[in-house]
């Protein structure tokens, strides 16, 4: 298996997005060829994704992708972990904690002074892996703004 990040949208790229993004979340859609070519070239923006070993056919499918965000506030650069996702039949084998360890590692090498992620509670088997990956809860509450 292998965590690659991506440095240009290919027509690969959008449908395994197309194919993603509605395991990960019911209400947001799928992206565009041009939504993917915009979201790979931002700065401090790394989109990472998880390719199988060689099967029978040489096909190797994105079946898993994180997006790690990168930015640099006073106290330093920092970075966010957000959409982890992992395709249904490829689930339980590695390829979420790949993506999370290549994503912790990039942030360290990039001189980041913290990871962060959230994840809802009701995700047991995301949360265990995140803890598995070194990650540990903090005491603190997540505010959101929605503008309404």
């Amino acid at each position: 298996m292998t965590v690659e990040i991506v440095t240009e949208s290919t027509p690969e790229l959008v449908e395994a997005m197309g194919r993603l993004i509605p395991q990960l979340s019911r209400s947001a859609p799928a992206l565009t060829a041009e939504q993917c070519a915009s979201l790979v070239a931002q700065p401090g923006v790394h989109l990472f994704v998880f390719r199988p070993e060689r099967g029978a056919e040489g096909a190797r499918p994105i079946l898993g992708m994180l997006t790690l965000a990168t930015f640099t506030i006073p106290t330093g650069l920092r970075a966010w972990v957000e959409d982890v996702v992992v395709d249904a039949g490829a689930r339980g084998q590695g390829a979420g904690l790949a993506l999370v360890k290549a994503a912790v590692a990039h942030a360290q090498t990039l001189g980041a002074r913290t990871v962060d992620l959230t994840s809802r509670p009701s995700r047991e088997a995301a949360n265990r892996l995140y803890r598995r990956a070194g990650f540990e809860p903090r005491e603190t509450n997540v505010y959101r703004f929605s503008g309404k």
